[in-house]
């Protein structure tokens, strides 16, 4: 699933080649969960934001498409006549899972209109109009935690949020409520970083603030390196990233730690897939 990384390296490619495009042309998959595409028909774009794992786009009417990825999903921008996309100067659907797509022209040169494309193999995304900073209606985007490198996220505060509850640690990074942005490749790679047991339910004040600097590591390589590409994930530019190569942890079941040499053991916890080290990060 796209994380923080994932999600900010698509937002950063994305704003220069969004900013000041009209939205000329809409189509979408029937699916409730992708016909919001249409409603900005006619809107401009005025940025391109991040939320957490969410994709805010602004337009000149106060309101912003919400996009998240889900597992799956990837918003590609392209030229009409592209042949790695598709053709979309007719809406060309020929590629496969293909959820929404818009056709852009530049409000201020005579420029060749741009394609955004929404794939999504799993259908696990979604689309969202709102009116811009209004979430009501997406629960786990207006309950999110604050942002990780937000200066106002002192490692006292992180503590505190990460003490509400009485669930594992991990579940706890993944509910999004202490920290937004984190999943389970960078949670796994955090706390391996931080020493810390995924299953464990209380950690003190210091091992908080080793963690939150664990997280702001892991999730600024992850940017540096453009994200993690296991299997779906592609940017903007419909390229793969290449933190996969720099992973300490996630998806290395029964290979050495990188610090001691044990074997890393995984199992599932909650339901999540988890990875780490019986020595590095005994309870």
């Amino acid at each position: 699933m796209p994380e923080l990384p994932e999600v900010e390296t698509i937002r950063r490619q994305l704003e220069p080649k969004l900013v000041g495009q009209k939205i000329a042309t809409t189509w979408s998959h029937p699916s409730a969960k992708f016909t919001p595409a249409h409603e900005i028909a006619g809107a401009e774009f005025t940025y391109v934001q991040r939320r957490g794992k969410y994709l805010l786009l602004g337009t000149d009417d106060a309101r912003e498409l919400v996009v998240h990825l889900g597992m799956t999903g990837s918003l590609i921008c392209s030229s009409p006549g592209d042949h790695q996309f598709g053709s979309m100067g007719v809406f060309d659907l020929a590629e496969s899972h293909v959820r929404a797509r818009w056709l852009l022209h530049d409000t201020t040169k005579a420029m060749t209109p741009t394609g955004l494309t929404f794939r999504d193999i799993r259908r696990f995304g979604r689309i969202r109009v709102v009116p811009a900073g209004e979430y009501e209606s997406i629960p786990t985007l207006a309950h999110a935690g604050p942002e990780p490198f937000d200066p106002n996220l002192t490692p006292a505060l992180f503590h505190r949020l990460l003490s509400a509850g009485s669930s594992k640690v991990k579940t706890r990074l993944l509910s999004q409520r202490p920290i937004a942005g984190v999943g389970n490749i960078y949670a796994d790679e955090a706390l391996w970083m931080a020493g810390i047991n995924p299953s464990a339910k209380q950690i003190g004040r210091q091992r908080a603030a080793l963690l939150l600097d664990s997280i702001r590591a892991v999730l600024s390589q992850g940017i540096d390196n453009g994200g993690t590409t296991l299997n779906d994930y592609r940017n903007a530019d419909g390229g793969r990233g290449n933190n996969q190569l720099s992973l300490t942890t996630y998806g290395r079941k029964n290979l050495p730690c990188l610090r001691c040499g044990n074997l890393l053991i995984s199992s599932s916890l909650d339901g999540r897939t988890s990875t780490w080290c019986p020595k590095c990060q005994n309870r």
